[in-house]
């Protein structure tokens, strides 16, 4: 397994991931890893989704507006379990 050195991280954002462990009762290191796959899916998923092609979704765009809005909330909550 590789190993990997983050410098110059700020206070700020060090104790804010001591205290996510902390609270979560796990390594630092487990949060960073988990936050940066995280990360990398979601780039990943957008690339995929950017990809993939168009398709018509006829006069009712209800159906497209719901999947928004839900996929717009899953990404928040994403965002939440990420913040201390």
């Amino acid at each position: 397994m590789a190993t990997l050195r983050i410098n110059n991280v700020p206070d700020e954002l060090h104790e804010r991931l001591r205290r996510l462990a902390r609270k979560r009762n796990c390594t630092m290191s487990a949060i960073v890893l988990a936050a940066v796959e995280r990360e990398i899916e979601r780039f990943e998923w957008r690339e995929r989704m950017a990809n993939r092609p168009i398709v018509d979704r006829g006069p009712d765009e209800t159906v497209a507006e719901a999947l928004a809005e839900a996929r717009a909330e899953r990404d928040r909550q994403m965002d939440e379990w990420a913040r201390p």
